[in-house]
């Protein structure tokens, strides 16, 4: 078995120092009551930090109602919000990991939502996955644009609050901040549709405000749209330079979210099959880049990082399958050899000898 030179490698993303290069990317549980993180959210997060995972980060959470993607997905927006926020946080933190939260709105995705909105009364598709009709959504005015830069900037301001070490801009998948950026879900006269990069680039500057200066700011961008008539990499870059110059400090590097793939428009989907995007957008850019993709295989993902395609790997499925799949990776490696295994808790030691 090739040995581990990277992943286990700690990295600093402005002041926050990560003890390795393993990132839990969000991943909605559906779960929540009026927005509120429960006892399931501090068993999930939680179990993934006595796992050894370098940064969590907890799942799309909305700035607003009716940003929700269902009626159980987080919020924060209000008091009781930040204060269940507070507990989870400081959960994670004892036990050894750091721990960022993802800040977006679903815009037209809202599809549990009656006054879902988006830059263009445009629908997401013609039918849901479930064949249902999707709901059409209210185009946005000017102000309630304007309302929404703000509402970024309150939840922002209350995660920081709650104790987070990161934030996560959500810019990417078909999200609010996505649909702004596409060509084929912005359709707008204004402003706001003659630049369609507005919205993300003051949503940026406003989250910035009322960040500590050194606390890094990710961006979750789909560097390319995978369904028909969806924009290339090449404005993805666009997307990327343009918002790194607005703040972002580091780039979560996905695709798609724009619709039905199209075939001819998408990757086949094998062990690291996004990771191209990450590269150009970290070559683009000059900033640290997480890289997502089916990089559940160690060996795979520590390859992503020692040929310099990206700083970090995101892996999803294999820390929902496995909430110790660090300490297992580790141990498969070294148990031969006898070395030991780093980010144990002692309460687990004897498992790992």
């Amino acid at each position: 078995m090739a040995i581990f030179r990277k992943i286990l490698n700690p990295i600093s993303l402005k002041n926050l120092e990560l003890k390795n290069r393993i990132v839990m990317p969000p991943m909605c549980q559906y779960s929540a009551t009026d927005g509120v993180p429960n006892d399931w959210h501090l068993l999930h997060y939680t179990s993934r930090a006595v796992g050894g995972v370098g940064l969590i980060i907890v799942e799309m959470t909305n700035v607003a109602a009716n940003g929700r993607i269902t009626a159980n997905c987080l919020g924060l927006w209000n008091d009781e919000q930040e204060q269940a926020f507070k507990k989870l946080v400081d959960s994670v933190h004892a036990q050894g990991a750091k721990i960022g939260i993802q800040i977006a709105h679903a815009g037209r995705k809202a599809q549990d939502e009656p006054n879902a909105v988006a830059p263009s009364a445009i629908h997401y598709g013609e039918l849901d996955y479930a064949g249902q009709n999707l709901i059409t959504p209210r185009q946005l005015s000017i102000d309630e644009i304007k309302a929404l830069v703000q509402a970024f900037a309150d939840s922002v301001k209350r995660a920081v609050n709650a104790g987070f070490d990161a934030i996560e801009l959500h810019a990417a998948h078909g999200y609010l901040i996505h649909q702004f950026c596409a060509p084929k879900s912005n359709q707008r006269s204004d402003e706001y549709g003659q630049d369609r990069l507005l919205f993300g680039e003051q949503v940026i500057h406003a989250v910035r405000a009322v960040m500590p200066d050194e606390m890094p700011l990710i961006v979750r961008i789909s560097a390319q749209e995978y369904g028909e008539n969806g924009f290339d990499s090449d404005y993805g870059v666009e997307i990327a330079k343009r918002f790194s110059s607005a703040g972002a400090d580091v780039f979560h590097v996905s695709g798609g979210g724009d619709g039905v793939l199209c075939e001819g428009k998408h990757p086949e989907f094998y062990a690291g099959y996004q990771v191209a995007l990450a590269r150009k957008v970290k070559h683009a850019t000059g900033k640290p880049v997480i890289a997502v993709g089916m990089l559940d295989d160690p060996a795979v993902a520590d390859h992503v990082l020692g040929v310099g395609d990206a700083d970090l790997v995101a892996i999803g499925r294999g820390l929902l399958r496995d909430p110790y799949w660090v300490l297992n990776a580790q141990y498969q490696q070294n148990c031969s050899d006898g070395k030991d295994v780093q980010f144990v808790p002692r309460q687990y030691e004897r498992g790992f000898m």
